[in-house]
């Protein structure tokens, strides 16, 4: 038997407005964004460590992974969601 006071339980409002606003404006951004955004990133860094600039090249370089993860967030976001719209009993 499903219980009816689930909601109560667990709090109608699980996420903050916050992070539903995040979701929303993340929502209308291509995935493709990201993935060009991370070689673009990874070229950048290697023009800047061809031109002996190794320090700024290193940390633009490492914006790759951290813009793949946002994509991969943007994507599970697009597809899933950020909540079951029912909770598991």
């Amino acid at each position: 038997m499903v219980n009816k006071n689930v909601a109560e339980e667990y709090g109608t409002e699980r996420e903050s407005r916050v992070a539903r606003g995040i979701e929303a404006q993340s929502r209308k951004i291509p995935s493709d964004f990201f993935l060009w955004g991370a070689l673009s990133a990874l070229g950048l860094g290697l023009v800047l460590q061809m031109r002996e600039r190794r320090d700024t090249g290193i940390f633009v370089s490492q914006m790759a992974p951290v813009l793949l993860i946002l994509g991969l967030y943007n994507k599970l976001v697009k597809v899933a969601g950020s909540e079951p719209s029912t909770p598991e009993l």
